[in-house]
C-alpha cells in the first residue's frame, strides 16, 4: 500500500490514479496527523510526501512530518513532491532519510519507475545467494567474483537494473567500476538499446556542452557541421559518467538540468529536446567530502545516487585473486599460443598476499607481463615478483616538506613541473604519474602559465 500525503486534492488525485492504475494500492491524508494515524495503523509500503500543508512554504511542516515518520517506521521508503524553488528543502529532506525527491510538474513515468525501484529494493533480500543462483537469475558472466561482499553486489545490480534508478557506483581505481555499469545496461530492459560511456575528466567545461548535447553547424567558429552529443545518442538506452568527480561547477550545473527534467538544447539551438536514458555514474573519489568543501553540488549527489554500489579493493577480497588469475591465463594461452601455462600453488598464494593498489588492473597487467617475459609453462613467484618490482604503482618513500617551509599552490606548481620534465612534456604520462587526467592537467599548466611544447605521447 502507497500513502500520498499532501494537502493539494488535485495532485492527490492525480497520483493516486497513475499509481492505482499501475496495480498498486494507495491511500491519500491532507495533512499530517491524518498520515501519522494511517502509518502507525496501516504500515504502507511507501510514502510520497509533499513539503507543505498550508500557506507556509518553507518546507517546515514536511521536514517535521518526515522526522515523526522515521520514529515510527526507520525502513519505510519515503519519495519527496517539491517545486525547483524547493530544491534546497528536498536535500535537507535526503539528509533526514528521504529516498528521493520528485519536482512539480512531474514526469509520471519517472514517478513510476522511481517507487516501483524503491518498493523492490524494499523487499526482504533473500541471503546468502551462491553464484550459481545469481547466475542462474542474471548475466554476469564477465564478472569473475565469489567473495561474499561482491556477490551481495551482484544481487543488488540484479535487482535495480530492470528499473530506470540512476547508480552511483563508487570504488577505487581498477576495481571494476565500467564492468559493474556494462552488466546494470545488460542486465536492463534497455539491453537492446545504446550504452554510451562518457568520461567526464577528458571533457573541459568549455566543450562540455558540445560534447553532451552536440551542437549544430555555425553554433561556434570551428562547427563546420552537425554534431550528435552523447546524450542523444543515448537515447532509450543507458548513459556511464566515468568519473564524475572531476566535473567542473559550471559543468555540473548543466548536468542537474538534463537530469532534473529530462531536457536539454542542442547548443547554437533553441529548441529544447528530451531524452529518455538511464544513468550510471562512477567515482573514485569521496563525493560526500567533495559537497563539504564546495567542490561538488550536493543537489547533483542526490539526483545521482539513488542506489550506491561500492566496489571494495581487491585487496578486501583476496579469495577472489585465484579466480582472477586463471580467468586471465586461460585467456592469455590463446593470446600468445602458450596452451601448458600454469601457476605454480606458491606463487599464487604470494599474490594473494599483496597489496595491489592498482586492483585487478594492476593483478591483470601484472600476469601479462609476466607471460610475455617468461619463457616458463609454471609461472612461479620469481617470475612474478621480477616484473612486480618493475611496477609503476609500486609505492615509494616520499620526503615531504616542513610545514609551514612552503604553500600547497606552491607544491602543486612544483611537482606538475617536474613530471613535466621527468616524462619530456608527455601530457598523457605526467597525468598519470601525478594521478589527474589530462584535462586536469591542461587546467594546472593554463593556471600557473607553466611554459611547455607538448611531446607525442
Amino acid at each position: 500500500m502507497i500513502l500520498i500525503v499532501d494537502d493539494d486534492i488535485a495532485v492527490r488525485t492525480s497520483l493516486a490514479l497513475l499509481l492505482e492504475n499501475a496495480g498498486n494500492k494507495v491511500l491519500t491524508a491532507e495533512n499530517g496527523d491524518d498520515a501519522l494515524s494511517i502509518i502507525s495503523e496501516q504500515a504502507p509500503s511507501l510514502i510520497i510526501l509533499d513539503l507543505n500543508f498550508s500557506i507556509d512554504t518553507s518546507g517546515r511542516e514536511g521536514m517535521e512530518l518526515l522526522r515523526n515518520i522515521r520514529l515510527l517506521n526507520a525502513g519505510v521508503p519515503v519519495i519527496l513532491i517539491t517545486g525547483w524553488a524547493s530544491i534546497q528543502l528536498a536535500v535537507q529532506g535526503m539528509k533526514l532519510g528521504a529516498n528521493d525527491f520528485i519536482n512539480k510538474p512531474w514526469n509520471n513515468e519517472h514517478v513510476l519507475q522511481s517507487v516501483k525501484t524503491l518498493l523492490e529494493l524494499n523487499i526482504t533480500k533473500s541471503k546468502n545467494s551462491s553464484r550459481i543462483q545469481l547466475d542462474k537469475q542474471y548475466g554476469f558472466k564477465q564478472i569473475i567474483a565469489e567473495d561474499p561482499q561482491m556477490l551481495a553486489i551482484l544481487e543488488t545490480i540484479g535487482q535495480v537494473a530492470s528499473t530506470d534508478a540512476s547508480v552511483l557506483i563508487l570504488g577505487e581505481s581498477g576495481t571494476g567500476k565500467e564492468l559493474i555499469a556494462e552488466a546494470i545496461h545488460e542486465n536492463s530492459l534497455r539491453r537492446n538499446k545504446p550504452f554510451v560511456k562518457v568520461n567526464l575528466g577528458g571533457i573541459s567545461s568549455s566543450l562540455f556542452e558540445s560534447e553532451m548535447f552536440g551542437h549544430v553547424r555555425g553554433a561556434f567558429t570551428d562547427a563546420r557541421f552537425d554534431r550528435t552529443g552523447r546524450f542523444e545518442m543515448s537515447n532509450k538506452g543507458t548513459i556511464f559518467l566515468d568519473e564524475i568527480g572531476e566535473l567542473e561547477a559550471s559543468s555540473q550545473v548543466k548536468l542537474l538540468r538534463v537530469l532534473q527534467d529530462r531536457t536539454y538544447e542542442v547548443l547554437g539551438s533553441s529548441r529544447s529536446k528530451t531524452v529518455d536514458v538511464r544513468v550510471v555514474c562512477a567515482t573514485n573519489k569521496n563525493l560526500n567530502e567533495m559537497v563539504g568543501a564546495g567542490t561538488f553540488r550536493e543537489d547533483l549527489l542526490y539526483r545521482i545516487n539513488l542506489i550506491t554500489i561500492y566496489l571494495p579493493p581487491l585487496r578486501e577480497r583476496s579469495g577472489d585473486i585465484p579466480l582472477l588469475v586463471n580467468f586471465f591465463i586461460n585467456n592469455l594461452k590463446e593470446i600468445y599460443n602458450r596452451p601448458l601455462l600454469s601457476i605454480s600453488a606458491m606463487a599464487m598464494k604470494w599474490l594473494q598476499q599483496l597489496e595491489l593498489p592498482g586492483n585487478i588492473r594492476q593483478l591483470k597487467n601484472l600476469v601479462e607481463r609476466t607471460i610475455l617475459v617468461s619463457k616458463n609453462n609454471e609461472l612461479g613467484i620469481d617470475d612474478f615478483k621480477t616484473q612486480l618490482e618493475l611496477s609503476p604503482s609500486k609505492k615509494v618513500d616520499v620526503q615531504m616538506p616542513g610545514v609551514g617551509s612552503i604553500t600547497l599552490e606552491q607544491m602543486e606548481v612544483e611537482m606538475v613541473k617536474r613530471a613535466m620534465s621527468f616524462h619530456q612534456n608527455k601530457i598523457t604520462k605526467a597525468a598519470a604519474s601525478l594521478g589527474i587526467t589530462r584535462n586536469s592537467l591542461y587546467r594546472r599548466l593554463e593556471k600557473y602559465q607553466i611554459p611547455f611544447n607538448e611531446a607525442e605521447d
